[in-house]
């Protein structure tokens, strides 16, 4: 770009950075988008941006590659059930190891030498849950072991970081209404939970695909806008299925509970969070309600 294009750049971020200052956005970071340092670097680098720039990011991360790789080390296979990793007492362990002292204090590192503030908050100090009740098609009920869902969320640790404008970092761990032991949820799920709570003005979801699409093998088919009402159509006919069928439910559950907009974004494109928020045209699919 030469500074001419730059300036225009800028001057096109405008209105959106007017609009956003002093708002919440939730950053829900998974996928590839988590596997690749690089790439890890330009979204950490993307937050420093909405940090400085006066918006209020919040980060709640997944991590489910770097778990299985704990597991299988560990002896332990991975296994999956209606989409949700089954958790039994041993592998909560290494999901909460895995997920609160290693992929939490490295994301933090990260933000902090880019010359942002942040801090790490455990899951369990943010998300309270019970165990998720399961049913087979039959109606039978399923083990899931230690997976939970949301059922609550305490915000004083949240409330704390945001008056000191620090970016919190959040893993997805609940803690159990009945025990205070851990539970392992879903991080979009949480992710939805959480900016529900906060009604924050965006959520952002980062994976590894371009958002969503009519024909998902091909990028061409890129829906740009949709609303609640469309992304239901689209589940019934089959449009939209299999893994992405519980981020969309999630996102029309955030928007009918007071979310502004939800966006799908391909995580692995540089600086997509920017491109996402302070571009006309956007690069990802945005739900409304």
């Amino acid at each position: 770009m030469n500074p001419a294009e730059k300036a225009n750049a800028l001057i096109e971020a405008l209105p959106y950075l007017q609009a956003f200052r002093s708002k919440t956005i939730l950053i829900k970071m998974g996928g590839s988008a988590m596997e690749d340092p690089e790439l890890v670097a330009n979204v950490m680098r993307d937050i420093v941006f909405l940090e400085v720039a006066g918006i209020n990011p919040v980060v709640v991360h997944g991590g489910g590659k770097a778990i299985s790789s704990a597991m299988e080390k560990a002896g332990l296979e991975a296994k999956f059930i209606g989409g949700f990793r089954y958790t039994s007492d041993e592998a909560i362990d290494i999901v909460s190891r895995v997920l609160s002292n290693e992929i939490n204090p490295g994301l933090v590192k990260m933000i902090r030498e880019f010359g942002g503030k942040a801090t790490g908050i455990p899951g369990t100090d943010i998300f309270l849950g019970e165990k998720i009740k399961n049913f087979d098609k039959d109606g039978n009920p399923i083990d899931l072991g230690r997976v939970g869902e949301v059922v609550g969320c305490q915000l004083d640790n949240m409330d704390t970081a945001h008056k000191a404008s620090i970016v919190p970092v959040i893993s997805p761990l609940a803690s159990e209404l009945a025990t205070g032991r851990p539970l392992n949820i879903n991080a979009d799920l949480a992710a939805a939970a959480l900016a529900k709570e906060l009604r924050v003005s965006k959520l952002v979801y980062l994976s590894d695909v371009p958002g969503l699409m009519r024909d998902p093998s091909d990028p061409s088919t890129l829906i740009k806008s949709i609303n609640c009402q469309q992304a239901d159509e689209l589940m019934k006919d089959g449009t939209i299925s299999g893994g992405m069928i519980p981020k969309v439910r999630s996102a029309v559950d955030a928007l009918n509970a007071g979310v502004r907009k939800v966006h799908f974004v391909d995580g692995r494109l540089p600086h997509a969070l920017l491109l996402e928020i302070f571009t006309d045209g956007g690069i990802g699919t945005e739900v409304t309600r």
